[in-house]
């Protein structure tokens, strides 16, 4: 059980990834106002790539703009003025006309003062006269423009809706009595949602947008028309708008806003219908229209675009008529201010001045047209799904892949993840969250990316620390680059091996006290290793007085077999500096025997997890081994094999030794003695060549023909070893022949 919660909370990338990944989910769970706030932000560029979407030809705005205040007048213009363009709009057969402008106290009139103090002087002086009377009350009604408002929405054949707006916090209301709640209350009766559902007991206490009383329109003018509805919108906490609360509650009652009435009142009236379960507003109906809400009652708003997506006209033209007629037929119109100074700019996804009237018609357009933004029922599921998938997926590929790579697969699945969300925003209306993941994903990898760089550079001191003993500075660097090279386990490649070895050691030894074999022994291996290096080969090991090399690991080197044999003959080079040194030592004559083979050969760390060495095994290892032996048979100093003759025979002069059959294999193998570089002396080519064709006739078995070559190598270097032993080969097999079926092998019964 302690190994297993040891293994359980192991830093490594799994838990890093794992952890991150479940921090990123309790983030997403809980919300982080940062992260929030950032989120809200790719929403507005997602309107922004998205780009400008044309609205219906159902709604015209009429602005009270710069020009409408020169012409008329400046702001608030008498109600006599908005009763006239009520009048102009209903004769040019407008359906439905909007108010985004609260009609909230009595108009300001100082005639009709006068008019009502002069009636209350007349009878104060009690002076009665009926003419007079009765031009005063016509004056009267002539200057009354609440009145002359409420007549023209009455008499208005388009349905007329008011705006008002709610007291969502106790701000400037100390003086408010419940009196005046209930009458402004009463003023706004008819506004409200006509059918309300609760699917339990519990669902009539869900939260929602709480208001403390209304601001109605004065009474006269509140009664005109059965249709009203709030424009308080609330920003989000960068300023923008987003968002249209669609059910506000105030004294138990729940109402609805401009733009949803105002879409009531043009399609002739139907109810307002809301539905409400235990987590919140369930559905939300007008008529036959169903409006996706938040739980608390929320609109997401479809913005279409910029300023001005929807048509303008300014009011002073439609009370002067200069318009072709027709203008306003069947047309929703919305009017409201854009003049500077007097309207409620706001700031959007598209801009940051637009005004508060455009807001209402973009809502009116989204339900009328059924574009709704959403966010779908399966989108939490989703955003913690996509957490995890990209969120691990992006830790799986640092794992595996190098830092360029690593961080252009994080960038893709941003970039992928990002495309996703944003095609279903533009094609089904949909809104998933952006940021968590991002965040989930930037967060894996600077994780692992720092962990990485921790474990790494703990992996390349412990790299250095180990093979600086047996590799040269500059295979070292590579193996750090590439440090998979050394896993535990090995992968089958085709190498060159060298094996070297002092002849007659044990001898030497015994002469030298054992001070004098340490120092002896350091001395020549430090020359002999430094010659390894200097072709940046594989120290494998030591073995007594052997040493053993490897060429082409851990780093390729495709001239391996090159390396090898020039090593070798670095090696014998380097030996007659340490003769000269040894003879005023009295150490006795030094000679080595090298051997090389190349071929397939197994190579990685072998052993255990505790300890292992990398190292090289097979067949082919074998035969470098016995190759070196064999030195001692033909007396020379190094022997490779037929297998890297073929890469460094254009390159290094060598001579055919024989055809052997080394101990422990079936198969025979040519071998050749590695003489030098390619501009050998001229008795040294002459004597390859009466030793090569020698060789020829000696596998022909043409004993005196092959001896008297052999003679003639010897007459050319009488100390040649191999001429001298092939001289012996031939009167030896002349007395005892060795048959037809000879084929000219050699088998070797010693290692």
């Amino acid at each position: 059980m302690k190994k297993f919660f040891k293994t359980i909370f192991k830093i490594n990338p799994i838990t890093i990834i794992l952890c991150t990944i479940l921090l990123g989910i309790a983030a997403y769970l809980v919300g982080i106002p940062f992260i929030d706030l950032m989120e809200l932000k790719t929403i507005d560029l997602r309107f922004v790539s998205r780009g400008p979407l044309p609205p219906g030809d159902e709604l015209i705005l009429a602005v009270i703009d710069d020009k409408s205040i020169e012409k008329e007048g400046k702001w608030p213009w008498p109600r006599a003025k908005m009763a006239d363009l009520i009048d102009k709009l209903s004769e040019d057969g407008a359906r439905v006309i909007g108010f985004d402008i609260g009609f909230l106290e009595p108009d300001e009139n100082n005639t009709l003062m006068t008019i009502r103090r002069l009636q209350e002087h007349i009878k104060v002086l009690g002076i009665e006269n009926q003419e007079l009377s009765k031009h005063l009350h016509e004056a009267e009604a002539k200057a009354d423009n609440d009145r002359l408002l409420a007549e023209a929405i009455k008499r208005s054949h388009a349905k007329v809706v008011l705006g008002y707006f709610f007291h969502m916090s106790g701000e400037n209301l100390e003086h408010i009595d419940q009196e005046t709640v209930r009458e402004e209350l009463k003023n706004i009766a008819k506004a409200r949602y006509h059918m309300t559902r609760y699917t339990s007991q519990k669902a009539r206490n869900v939260p929602m947008y709480q208001a403390l009383m209304p601001q109605s329109n004065i009474p006269p003018v509140a009664s005109a028309t059965p249709y009203a509805g709030y424009f308080n919108v609330f920003p989000d906490r960068d300023g923008t708008i987003r968002w249209v609360p669609m059910v506000i509650q105030c004294g138990g009652k729940l109402f609805g806003p401009l733009s949803l009435q105002i879409v009531r009142a043009y399609l002739g009236g139907p109810p307002l219908s809301v539905k409400i379960a235990e987590y919140g507003i369930e559905e939300l109906k007008v008529g036959p229209l169903t409006i996706p809400t938040t739980e608390d009652g929320r609109l997401i708003i479809n913005y279409r675009g910029g300023a001005k997506t929807f048509s303008h006209i300014s009011v002073s033209d439609i009370l002067e008529r200069n318009m072709a007629p027709g203008t306003f037929q069947d047309k929703i119109v919305v009017v409201g201010a854009t003049a500077t100074g007097i309207y409620d700019h706001r700031v959007t996804p598209f801009s940051s001045v637009y005004p508060g009237l455009e807001i209402h018609a973009t809502v009116i357009n989204n339900i009328l047209h059924q574009q709704f933004l959403h966010r779908p029922n399966w989108a939490g599921l989703f955003d913690i799904a996509a957490i995890v998938l990209f969120g691990s997926s992006l830790g799986i590929a640092l794992m595996r892949f190098r830092p360029i790579t690593g961080i252009s697969a994080a960038i893709t699945l941003f970039l992928v993840y990002l495309w996703f969300c944003r095609y279903l925003f533009i094609y089904q209306g949909a809104l998933l969250n952006v940021t968590y993941t991002s965040a989930v994903l930037i967060a894996v990898y600077v994780n692992i990316t720092m962990f990485k760089y921790a474990t790494e550079e703990r992996q390349k001191r412990w790299i250095r620390n180990a093979f600086s003993y047996y590799l040269t500075p500059s295979v070292v660097n590579e193996i750090v680059k590439q440090p998979e090279k050394l896993k535990l386990g090995g992968e089958k490649k085709e190498l060159s091996v060298l094996f070297s070895d002092i002849r007659g050691f044990t001898t030497i030894s015994e002469g030298l006290t054992p001070e004098q074999l340490v120092h002896f022994m350091n001395e020549y291996l430090t020359a002999m290793t430094d010659v390894v290096f200097e072709y940046d080969a594989l120290l494998d090991k030591y073995i007594g007085d052997a040493v053993m090399a490897v060429f082409g690991a851990p780093v390729d080197q495709p001239d391996h077999a090159e390396r090898a044999c020039r090593t070798a003959l670095g090696m014998l080079e380097a030996l007659e500096g340490l003769r000269a040194r040894w003879d005023s030592q009295k150490i006795s004559y030094i000679d080595i025997g090298i051997g090389i083979n190349t071929g397939p050969m197994v190579v990685g760390n072998m052993g255990s997890d505790r300890r292992f060495d990398y190292t090289v095994m097979g067949d082919s290892v074998n035969l470098g081994s016995r190759l070196e032996a064999a030195n001692k048979t033909y007396g020379t100093n190094i022997i490779i094999s037929e297998f890297t003759y073929t890469y460094v025979s254009p390159l290094l002069t060598c001579r055919e030794l024989d055809l052997v059959r080394v101990k422990g294999k079936s198969e025979p193998v040519k071998i050749y003695e590695l003489i030098g570089e390619s501009d050998i002396p001229q008795n040294m080519v002459d004597l390859i060549g009466q030793f090569t064709r020698g060789l020829k006739e000696y596998k022909k078995q043409e004993w005196d023909k092959a001896a008297r070559y052999f003679s003639n190598a010897l007459k050319i270097l009488p100390t040649d070893a191999p001429s001298q032993l092939y001289s012996q080969r031939c009167e030896t097999l002349k007395a005892n022949p060795p048959g037809d079926n000879w084929g000219g092998v050699f088998t070797m019964t010693t290692k």
